[in-house]
């Protein structure tokens, strides 16, 4: 008999879980950037030439897939600079700070709680404000939307959800599905369908993450 199958959960902070199918989709976002010497033989992956030997000259503009630029990136050998996507400078965050809730995430960014997070790892002027304000407004980011999206999550009993996830990036689409699970559980038990209710996966995974960590 085949063991069951539970998805691996995304990294947390600037490291990558690279079981997790999150994170290796995460990987594949683009950043722009700029090559700071020329880049042999890296053309056709960069979209900058169509033959394999192709180089890419140095001070081209780029759109580099997150796992390369990490792999590119030498604070010591200006290989490449990476600049901020736009939904992460100043006046995105003017416009979250304003009204959470109006801004399709994943259309600006699919995982955008976890990319965010990336950033970190690359020599930029504004990651010290990224580190403490943009951190900060994640924060507050998710907690303005997290209400509504508990909140339509128990509201949405048996009624078709696709619209109000369309906006919703990765992570708070996995936090709407545990809302909707939940609510469906109570339900059941309400008529008498389940013999108990039992704790969500998300608190039993912490529980046990905490009694590692003590053990530890």
């Amino acid at each position: 008999m085949s063991e069951a199958y539970f998805p691996v959960g995304p990294g947390l902070g600037m490291e990558e879980n690279f079981l997790s199918l999150d994170d290796i989709l995460m990987s594949q976002e683009k950043l722009p950037g700029r090559a700071e010497s020329a880049l042999p033989r890296l053309a056709v992956m960069l979209g900058q030439g169509a033959g394999n030997a192709e180089s890419v000259p140095e001070g081209s503009k780029l759109e580099i897939p997150l796992w390369l630029a990490k792999g590119l990136h030498d604070s010591k050998r200006r290989i490449i600079s990476v600049e901020l996507p736009k939904i992460y400078r100043e006046a995105w965050r003017m416009v979250f700070s304003a009204d959470a809730n109006v801004v399709d995430l994943h259309k600006m960014g699919p995982y955008y709680y976890g990319f965010g997070s990336q950033l970190l790892n690359f020599e930029n002027p504004e990651n010290p404000e990224i580190a403490q304000t943009d951190s900060v407004c994640s924060l507050q980011t998710f907690i303005a939307r997290f209400r509504r999206i508990m909140d339509s999550s128990q509201n949405a009993y048996n009624e078709d959800t696709s619209a109000l996830v369309a906006r919703l990036d990765e992570l708070e689409r996995a936090l709407f599905q545990v809302g909707q699970k939940g609510l469906n559980d109570f339900q059941c038990w309400e008529k008498g369908q389940a013999s108990q209710i039992t704790a969500s996966s998300l608190v039993q995974n912490y529980g046990k993450r905490k009694l590692t960590e003590v053990d530890g």
